[in-house]
C-alpha cells in the first residue's frame, strides 16, 4: 500500500498571516467598574474583611500565567488599575497570602435559559514527583503525589459549573452532593450523568433533592436496594429497565 503524501498548505495572504501571528502575543486586561471590591458584612465577630473574594480571585488569576510571587503580583495589579484610571484600593501581599488558603473560587459561566444537563466526572493531576519518562524507566517513586479534580459542566454552553479538589484517596461518590450544591438554587437541573462509581444512595438522594433525573449505569454486580427511601425506589426502577432493555 503506497504511503499517503503529506498535505501541503499554500499560504498566499502573508500580510494577514503575519498579523495573526503577532496578535497571539497581545495582552488586554479589562476591569469591570461594577465589580464589588469591598467585602460585604457577614455579621460574624472579629475584624471584618476589607476586600471581596472577587478582588482576591482577580489577583490570583493574574498570578498563575505570569508565575509571579505575591509581592510582584500586587504591584502588577496596582499598575493595571492605575493605567485603567480607577481609584480602587489595592490589597497588600499579606492579606492575599491569608485569603488564598480559604477563598471560595467563583467560576464565571453563561446561562442557557434551559434546565441544566450536567455530566460529572473526575481526573487526576500530578503536583509532585518525577516525570512520566523517569517513572516508566525507573519505576514510580514514593514522592509522586496526585490530586483529584471533580468537574461538572453544562452541556448547552460547555462551561464548567462546579469543581472540587480532593486527595487521591478520596472517593468519587461523596463529592457529587458538594458539586450539585454549587449550582444556584434558581437554576433547574434536568439530568445528572455519571458513571457506575456514583451508583450510591447518597448520590441518588442528592440528585432527587435537586428534582433531577439520574443517568447512572448500574454496576455489573448491582442488586436491588431495600425500597425504604425515594432514592432507592428510583434506583430500583433503573435496575429493572436495565435488565429488561439492556
Amino acid at each position: 500500500m503506497p504511503k499517503p503524501a503529506n498535505t501541503r498548505y499554500r499560504t498566499t495572504n502573508w500580510s494577514d498571516y503575519n498579523a495573526a501571528l503577532k496578535r497571539r502575543g497581545s495582552l488586554s486586561v479589562w476591569f469591570d467598574p461594577e465589580m464589588s471590591r469591598q467585602a460585604d458584612r457577614n455579621g460574624k465577630r472579629g475584624h471584618p474583611q476589607t476586600f471581596s473574594d472577587s478582588a482576591i480571585q482577580t489577583c490570583l488569576t493574574l498570578k498563575v500565567p505570569f508565575g509571579l510571587p505575591l509581592r510582584q503580583i500586587v504591584d502588577l495589579v496596582e499598575s493595571l488599575i492605575e493605567m485603567a484610571g480607577l481609584d480602587w484600593p489595592v490589597l497588600d501581599y499579606s492579606t492575599l497570602c491569608r485569603r488564598q488558603a480559604r477563598i471560595q473560587v467563583q467560576i464565571p459561566y453563561r446561562r442557557s435559559g434551559k434546565p441544566l444537563s450536567l455530566p460529572i466526572d473526575r481526573t487526576g493531576i500530578r503536583f509532585r514527583g518525577d516525570g512520566e519518562w523517569l517513572a516508566r524507566k525507573h519505576g514510580a517513586t514514593r514522592r509522586r503525589e496526585w490530586r483529584k479534580v471533580h468537574l461538572t459542566m453544562d452541556t448547552a454552553t460547555g462551561d464548567i459549573r462546579a469543581v472540587e479538589f480532593t486527595t487521591s484517596r478520596q472517593g468519587d461518590s461523596p463529592i457529587l452532593p458538594e458539586l450539585l450544591s454549587q449550582i444556584p438554587a434558581d437554576e433547574g437541573i434536568e439530568t445528572v450523568t455519571a458513571d457506575g462509581a456514583y451508583d450510591t444512595r447518597r448520590c441518588h438522594a442528592a440528585i432527587l433533592e435537586h428534582r433531577a433525573e439520574p443517568i447512572i449505569p448500574i454496576r455489573r454486580n448491582g442488586r436491588a436496594w431495600k425500597p425504604d427511601c425515594p432514592a432507592a425506589i428510583s434506583r430500583n426502577e433503573i435496575l429493572k429497565a436495565t435488565r429488561c432493555v439492556g
